[in-house]
């Protein structure tokens, strides 16, 4: 069993932190404050080749696996950028895989290369009001009309919808009524945010507000045909094969979230000083401290676990669900005891803890509540009687 890092990976986090050093704290905590999106940030990214990592390399990509773009996110989160800077590239980076992998021919031609040069920028549009988790309930509906889809309904958590050009939007192309099985006639549209019927609405949140998420509302959006991903009444099938990379990626960058604040804790807790020595001194501060770094590196191992897995072909749903909870897990821990060893300076922005702790707090909501991925487990490795 080898655990040492391989050098290309090695060599990948030396480039990004390269990169990264150009945009230190004060950056994303203006960006942050400013709702701005950090466009030089992705610009440098993508000139860089990151953003088209794992986009094929016939299509313009870097051809890589998860694990190299697991490696990529959590060493942008671990800079400082934290979800504002992870949550600005993801998407470009993982949220084509449904097109390379079920789209047509023309499809990959016209938008892969474009995804991967940083030029074309994509969200993805699944979450609605009334359904939530249970995605089998959304009623977005897709009309055939012809040689287009009708659009009609409302999204709502679009990440990067204000800036993004096409959004991959899952609907109901048949009704559930109609539907032998509950997964039965969801359909992925490679959809144009930029037609009439579209209305984008950001919505107000407490925290990561350099990337915006958004409510999106379709109005009677024509949608070519050629413009649907895969075959019709297929689309859940396409969005299960996703999940355990996109939860690897999650956990990539929770660990690089944790990393930060650990790193920013240890620091204040070396140089503070109260009652004539360093806080680092009283095992209260400390041992939480190295609690929070044993925390972290062990979802870091399930990680890489979860991404090698994938990579090679093989089943990684207990493992990629594992990675995703343990990783937010050990991300809030290491950053709630950040705040805590900031005492009230924590609550200062100066000190960036505070958005850390906010950042990594969502990590246990999105994508996936903890609760389903203890769901998962009960159910799919335990074999415990479905529980909802």
């Amino acid at each position: 069993m080898e655990f040492e890092e391989a050098e290309h990976l090695t060599s990948i986090r030396h480039a990004i932190r390269e990169i990264c050093a150009h945009f230190p704290e004060g950056y994303w905590r203006e960006k942050d404050s400013r709702h701005e999106f950090p466009w030089d940030f992705y610009t440098a990214l993508a000139e860089g080749g990151w953003v088209g990592i794992a986009i094929p390399e016939e299509y313009g990509g870097g051809g890589a696996g998860i694990t190299e773009a697991s490696v990529v996110l959590e060493e942008v989160a671990a800079s400082g950028a934290a979800m504002n800077g992870a949550s600005a590239i993801h998407l470009s980076i993982f949220g084509m895989n449904p097109v390379v992998k079920y789209g047509s021919d023309q499809q990959r031609a016209k938008y892969l290369p474009r995804v991967a040069s940083g030029e074309l920028h994509v969200a993805f549009g699944v979450t609605e009001p009334d359904a939530g988790t249970d995605t089998t309930s959304i009623t977005t509906r897709a009309v055939r009309d012809g040689d287009h889809y009708a659009v009609t309904g409302q999204k709502v958590w679009t990440s990067k919808a204000e800036q993004s050009d096409r959004v991959l939007l899952l609907v109901r192309t048949t009704p559930l009524q109609e539907c032998q099985r509950r997964t039965d006639g969801l359909t992925l549209l490679f959809a144009d945010l930029h037609s009439p019927g579209v209305t984008i609405s950001p919505i107000d949140k407490i925290a990561r507000n350099a990337v915006g998420s958004c409510e999106v509302r379709y109005d009677g959006l024509r949608v070519p045909v050629t413009d649907r991903v895969g075959e019709e009444g297929a689309g859940f099938k396409y969005l299960l094969d996703g999940l355990n990379p996109e939860r690897i990626l999650i956990a990539a960058e929770a660990l690089g979230i944790g990393k930060v604040a650990l790193r920013t804790a240890v620091k204040y807790a070396g140089e503070r000083t109260v009652f004539g020595r360093p806080i680092g001194k009283n095992q209260g501060i400390a041992f939480p401290l190295a609690e929070a770094h044993m925390k972290l590196h062990a979802a870091e191992l399930i990680i890489r676990e979860a991404s090698w897995r994938y990579d090679q072909g093989l089943k990684c749903g207990e493992q990629a669900n594992a990675a995703k909870y343990l990783a937010a897990e050990a991300a809030f821990f290491a950053a709630d005891r950040a705040m805590q060893t900031h005492g009230g300076f924590g609550y200062a922005r100066e000190y960036d803890v505070g958005r850390y702790f906010l950042e990594s707090r969502l990590m246990r909501i999105a994508p996936v509540p903890q609760e389903m991925v203890l769901n998962y487990v009960a159910e799919h490795v335990l074999r415990l009687p479905r529980s909802y």
